[in-house]
C-alpha cells in the first residue's frame, strides 16, 4: 500500500488524499477546497463540481495517473437539485471517458459543501 498526497496538502482529518493497493487508486472524497488558501469554493454547485473534480485531479496527477484512468466516481450532493448543474460539469470534465457513478443525495456535507466527489483509478505499473 502508497499512500498519495499532492505536493502541499495538508488533511484536516485522519485519512489520506489517495492510497494506491493492488494497481488501484482510491481517491478520498474530495471537497471543493482550494488548497492554496484553505478555503471551501463559492459559486454555487458547478464551482463546487469543478473545484471538487480538480481536486481528484490533483491527486491522479500526483500518483502518476490521468483522468483517462477513472474506472469509478461516487458524487455526493447536498441536495439532489443541484444535480443538473454538477452532472454538466462533471460531462465536460470528463469528456468521452465516462467511468461508473454513483450520486448520492447526502443532506449536509462537511463545512457546508455542496458537493464532494471520491474516484477509483486503475494503475500501470505501480507496486
Amino acid at each position: 500500500m502508497k499512500t498519495i498526497c499532492p505536493e502541499g496538502w495538508t488533511t484536516a482529518g485522519h485519512y489520506a488524499p489517495g492510497v494506491i493497493s493492488r494497481g488501484l487508486l482510491y481517491i478520498s472524497g474530495q471537497l471543493p477546497v482550494d488548497h492554496e488558501t484553505g478555503a471551501l469554493v463559492s459559486g454555487g454547485a458547478a464551482a463546487q463540481a469543478e473545484a471538487a473534480l480538480r481536486n481528484v485531479e490533483q491527486v491522479l496527477l500526483a500518483a502518476g495517473a490521468a483522468r483517462s484512468a477513472v474506472v469509478q466516481c461516487r458524487v455526493y450532493v447536498s441536495d439532489i437539485a443541484h444535480w443538473s448543474e454538477v452532472d454538466a460539469v462533471y460531462a465536460a470534465f470528463f469528456g468521452a471517458h465516462r467511468p461508473a457513478r454513483a450520486v448520492v443525495p447526502a443532506g449536509e456535507l462537511h463545512y457546508g459543501a455542496l458537493v464532494e466527489i471520491e474516484a477509483v483509478a486503475e494503475m500501470e505499473d505501480v507496486k
